[in-house]
């Protein structure tokens, strides 16, 4: 018998984080014979921009895909009323399909979830993707002296124990967030039905091997990349969590050792806050090459550069975060300069030797990592080989797979 599965998703499927880390893993599951039902919440100018594209993809893979649109203009209220949404388009393709399964990723959707299981018996899989309730209040979205923000807080922290004891199934990005929840007493007993799925990579897309050399020519010279430059990239939204000011920092102590070294930032952000941010640590504009490039076109540059950094703010709720960037970049074989306390990387890169942790964000580290960098011979071969061994997307999907086997 083939399996219905509800996915529902608050990520819209246009964004970044759908089309890596929602579709891939739907269009592998699907090839195994699950249908799915997938819902999101989609953000007015990219779908326009996307919409039909990633129609067509699902489409083509049998996933039926259902849109809602999400709204972000009034904090609280554009939430409720992106939810809503949600819920009434659930609810209508519940009452036509009947699921065996509803996948929730996150927690506005692990609420609708929570509400098929205990009306309809419908198995539900808390995919959790981290310790959302922590993040908004330690990401300075929830204040919690805002009357409105603390109640929030304690009702999805309230939720996010309900989600854990009476999920059929759970998913954490990183061990480190599971020994977490394993360590309260009073969840304890959910540890057989935690499963650990890290923020995986398609392989098949980040892989040196599969560049096109024409291509690959066309983007160094469009970024005016020279032969032989020594390239340090960073790749994504800077947000609330990455440090821009570390960053740079970290990159002037290398260019201390390698004053002919390039930061090529590749982001959807304007460069204007880069460049004014640059200009603290006294580097020229010159130094800097800041691109914005599509998914497919990322390995390309990424090919271009000898390592990657990212430095995210160590807080709690960080110990259940999986940089979707860690796997892409091992991938294509780059050290990654990091800093340790986010979720499992720092043993990942320690144990797999596949770049430098730094423990401290101050000058003195930053120059010794610099240093250690320059002075590693880093394996591309190794850095690879662990990228598969952590972050392969057919183990990734195969993890779900068997989720769903039981369920």
């Amino acid at each position: 018998m083939i399996k219905k599965v509800l996915y529902i998703s608050y990520d819209g499927m246009t964004d970044p984080l759908g089309q890596s880390q929602v579709i891939p893993y739907l269009k592998g599951l699907s090839k195994m014979g699950y249908r799915f039902c997938l819902v999101s919440a989609e953000k007015k100018v990219k779908f326009i921009q996307k919409g039909a594209a990633i129609q067509k993809e699902l489409s083509e893979n049998n996933i039926e895909w259902h849109p809602v649109h999400y709204s972000n203009n009034l904090p609280g209220i554009s939430a409720f009323l992106t939810y809503n949404r949600l819920l009434k388009k659930a609810w209508q393709l519940q009452r036509e399909e009947a699921f065996h399964i509803v996948h929730c990723r996150s927690y506005i959707p692990s609420l609708i979830g929570l509400q098929m299981k205990r009306k309809h018996g419908v198995k539900f899989i808390f995919d959790m993707r981290g310790f959302w309730a922590d993040e908004r209040v330690e990401g300075g979205i929830w204040n919690l002296s805002n009357p409105l923000y603390k109640k929030a807080y304690h009702f999805f922290k309230k939720k996010e124990k309900e989600f854990l004891q009476e999920s059929d199934a759970i998913v954490s990005l990183t061990t480190s967030g599971s020994n977490e929840i394993i360590a309260r007493r009073d969840l304890q007993s959910i540890s057989k039905k935690i499963n650990v799925i890290p923020c995986c990579a398609d392989q098949d897309l980040f892989s040196q091997d599969h560049l096109d050399a024409k291509k690959q020519q066309q983007w160094s010279a469009q970024s005016g990349i020279k032969e032989n430059s020594y390239v340090l990239c960073y790749s994504g939204s800077m947000g609330t969590w990455y440090m821009l000011e570390e960053m740079l920092h970290f990159f002037q102590c290398l260019l201390n050792h390698r004053p002919a070294a390039i930061f090529l930032i590749i982001t959807p952000d304007e460069p204007a806050p880069i460049y004014e941010a640059a200009l603290k640590y006294g580097i020229d504009k010159s130094k800097l090459i800041i691109i914005s490039a599509q998914r497919a076109e990322m390995p390309y540059l990424i090919s271009l550069c000898n390592a990657s950094v990212f430095l995210i703010r160590n807080t709690y709720s960080k110990k259940a975060s999986s940089p979707t960037k860690l796997g892409e970049i091992m991938s294509m074989g780059l050290p990654v300069v990091c800093n340790s306390g986010i979720g499992d990387v720092d043993e990942i890169v320690r144990t797999m030797n596949a770049g430098i942790v730094i423990d401290v964000l101050d000058t003195e580290h930053f120059d010794v990592a610099a240093r250690q960098l320059l002075n590693t011979a880093f394996s591309k071969t190794d850095i690879t080989a662990a990228a598969n061994t952590y972050f392969s997307l057919k183990k990734g999907v195969d993890s779900y797979r068997k989720i769903y086997e039981t369920l």
